[in-house]
């Protein structure tokens, strides 16, 4: 009699269990692929898993397989024996994507970007002629793709042929694509004057049309500017509606400057008009009560040339 080792012992009995292991049928199942595989259909499928046994049902859709077409495939297969568990049928789902509407839109956005027609900053209302039905494709890294479109710039007409994946026939649509482009709005009610911070606006997609009538402003050409009106909340901002801030405001105090060579003079004054930065403005000598020419240096200062009908008024 030879006797065996434990370890042996434990192989043999690992061998037997593995051997004896029978796949096992699921009563319900979801699959994405056109074929439902052995794997699909039982626990356990072992080296078969991959292998296929019909087809699968359209996506979106269920269907209801027969025990006795179950065990016809199988053997098809060279899985000749498996647990039923006492299931007399099994229920097959395939998942879907669904193609609606929404899908469409963004299909069409990426399609008119994919051209330069949609830049940074724009996007496309697009409305269709007649509602979109929503279709079940497959569960694909693209279930649908623009086979063709034609895009009319100057009436916003658009007609789009689609595919659809898992799905024979093309999908025709058609409708009209409003491009829209982000512009600056303002967040609240502000007087003439108020130099405008980035919280103080929020962008907001208008018709491109309409703001290339108006006037586009970037958000950089309103940020650190000055409201040139008294403006209202959710007020779309024109580049005619700001300016650069004042350096120097109307009734400011001051002080005036007169430089020659090493020499510099200085005088207090009052603005009597308002002036950005190297700007031409009028200021009060207070001391000779004179009203003198000036240029805005800084907040608080300015400085009068050295022309003498200037240098008079001084």
């Amino acid at each position: 009699m030879i006797a065996r080792s434990p370890l042996a012992a434990l192989a043999t009995l690992v061998l037997c269990g593995t051997a004896l292991a029978a796949p096992v049928l699921k009563a319900d199942i979801v699959v994405t692929a056109s074929v439902v595989t052995v794997g699909d259909m039982f626990d356990d499928a072992g080296l078969a898993a991959e292998d296929a046994l019909f087809r699968a049902p359209k996506p979106g859709t269920s269907g209801v397989v027969s025990l006795a077409d179950v065990q016809s495939a199988a053997a098809r297969a060279g899985l000749q024996a498996f647990e039923s568990n006492g299931l007399g049928s099994v229920r097959v789902t395939r998942s879907a994507t669904i193609v609606d509407q929404a899908f469409l839109t963004d299909l069409i956005s990426a399609d008119l970007a994919a051209r330069g027609i949609l830049s940074q900053g724009m996007s496309a209302n697009t409305a269709f002629t007649t509602p979109i039905t929503p279709v079940n494709a497959e569960v694909v890294v693209q279930p649908a793709s623009i086979i063709s479109m034609r895009y009319l710039p100057g009436n916003g007409a658009f007609s789009a042929r689609i595919a659809i994946a898992g799905v024979d026939q093309p999908l025709d649509v058609a409708g009209s694509i409003e491009l829209m482009i982000d512009a600056p709005h303002l967040t609240g009610s502000f007087p003439a004057g108020t130099v405008l911070a980035a919280e103080n606006i929020e962008m907001r997609p208008v018709s491109l049309r309409f703001a290339e009538s108006t006037g586009i402003a970037r958000i950089e050409d309103v940020v650190g500017k000055a409201l040139t009106r008294q403006s209202r909340d959710g007020m779309m901002l024109k580049p005619s509606d700001v300016t650069a801030p004042l350096t120097v405001a109307k009734n400011d105090l001051v002080t005036i400057y007169f430089r020659k060579g090493p020499m510099t003079l200085t005088v207090k004054g009052q603005a009597i008009t308002g002036g950005t930065t190297g700007a031409p403005l009028q200021v009060l000598n207070l001391m000779s009560k004179r009203v003198i020419s000036a240029i805005a240096l800084a907040p608080g200062a300015v400085e009068v040339s050295t022309d003498p009908l200037a240098l008079a008024g001084l």
